[in-house]
């Protein structure tokens, strides 16, 4: 449960982010009812849950260097190509999330995980 609740606060980020940020837009069938549009949102943010917990840790791990000069504000850099790799994999079919550039995807990423942080203080972790 506390998973389906988790993939609905990063789909609703993800919908925040495509509101607030130009650049970022969520395509999904127009010619379709409205739970198209839920439908393909929850599809993205399946994708960008598998990219983050699958390609992030990697990803890393190899820029731990980095991560250390900068004080972590690489991370930054890290969380908009994950949300450029979670754009170009959604991209493969005829629905999901573009993304228009890097800095574009870096001002989204940081959306996101401000909205995934405030909501998530709201969900238990289950670790109790």
């Amino acid at each position: 449960m506390v998973l389906v609740i988790r993939l609905a606060i990063t789909a609703f980020a993800i919908w925040l982010a495509a509101r607030w940020v130009d650049g970022i837009d969520i395509i999904y069938p127009k010619e379709k009812d409205d739970w198209w549009q839920f439908v393909v949102l929850a599809g993205i943010a399946i994708v960008f849950t598998a990219v983050n917990a699958l390609v992030k840790p990697v990803v890393k791990l190899f820029s731990l260097p980095l991560l250390i000069l900068t004080l972590g504000l690489f991370l930054l850099v890290i969380n908009g190509l994950m949300l450029l790799l979670t754009a170009k994999i959604t991209e493969t079919t005829e629905y999901g999330l573009r993304v228009d550039g890097f800095w574009t995807a870096v001002w989204g990423a940081l959306v996101i995980s401000i909205v995934n942080w405030l909501l998530g203080v709201l969900v238990p972790d289950g670790k109790d």
